[in-house]
């Protein structure tokens, strides 16, 4: 049987104090998915319930609740 050896490595706390950017495709991108829900779900809901399903696991999975657009500046 294989052992496995770990290296502790100490985290840089630089690198956890750098400042957020705002990305412009991440925000058209959620509210491309929205988009995308709503009309599936506006043009037939039950036909269209597996896709609305698929975009929201996708959607769940992807962007956290917590995730918000960067206030202007």
């Amino acid at each position: 049987m294989a052992k496995v050896f770990t290296i502790p490595v100490l985290p840089d706390a630089q690198k956890s104090k750098r400042e957020r950017k705002s990305d412009s495709r991440y925000v058209e991108g959620q509210r491309l998915l929205v988009q995308a829900m709503r009309y599936l779900a506006h043009s037939d809901p039950r036909k269209n319930r597996p896709a609305i399903s698929l975009l929201s696991d996708h959607f769940r999975n992807n962007f956290r609740m917590s995730d918000r657009p960067l206030p202007q500046q």
